[in-house]
């Protein structure tokens, strides 16, 4: 029976995505994970033979740890959805380079937003937003887009930025962001009902 490795292509993607976090996925290389593992390359090159295999990889790990972040709310949290974006701009604060790695490296060139909101990944937040709006999944994907945008900015703005985080104040500009879409898309909906 041959040795087990000592090596795993679990290892290589944890080791790869601490990486990414403290320094920035562009610094992926075989050689710094090999690195770190204490190990030579032929390990790292055993399991991907690119490092874009290895990005890639890191990329949905990100993406699931970021999901994770996304829906890590209190129990007692009285907005659901408040919680998300606060939780998506906190992500940007705390983890810049994960948030550079899966909102600013290019991952979603060519595609509209209507095409992010199709996202299988978005489904959890959509259905909370569904129930804690009362609306219809249409209507659900149009009010996230809006939510989207203004979050989005305010979070890409801390991960480019040196920029003070006002909790409170997110917090107030994002309830008026999130009722005002809302009402805009009831408002719509019921003017074309006419």
């Amino acid at each position: 029976m041959p040795p087990k490795a000592r090596i795993s292509k679990e290892m290589i993607i944890e080791e790869a995505f601490q990486i990414a976090r403290t320094e920035g996925a562009d610094k992926i290389t075989a050689r710094s994970i090999s690195q770190r593992l204490k190990c030579s390359t032929q390990p790292v090159l055993y399991y991907f033979t690119t490092v874009e295999e290895i990005k890639a990889a890191v990329y949905r790990k990100a993406d699931e740890y970021h999901t994770g972040w996304l829906m890590n709310l209190e129990h007692d949290c009285e907005n659901p959805m408040l919680g998300i974006g606060m939780n998506y701009i906190r992500f940007a604060v705390e983890e810049k380079n994960l948030f550079h790695l899966l909102f600013q490296s290019g991952e979603f060139s060519g595609a509209g937003l209507m095409d992010l909101v199709q996202l299988e990944e978005l489904a959890p937040v959509l259905q909370v937003l569904q129930q804690e709006a009362e609306l219809t999944e249409v209507e659900a994907k149009e009010v996230f887009s809006t939510l989207f945008v203004f979050v989005h900015g305010y979070a890409s703005m801390f991960a480019n930025n040196e920029m003070v985080y006002d909790e409170k104040l997110l917090e107030t500009l994002l309830t008026k962001v999130f009722y005002g879409a809302i009402y805009a898309t009831k408002e719509v909906k019921d003017e074309e009902d006419l």
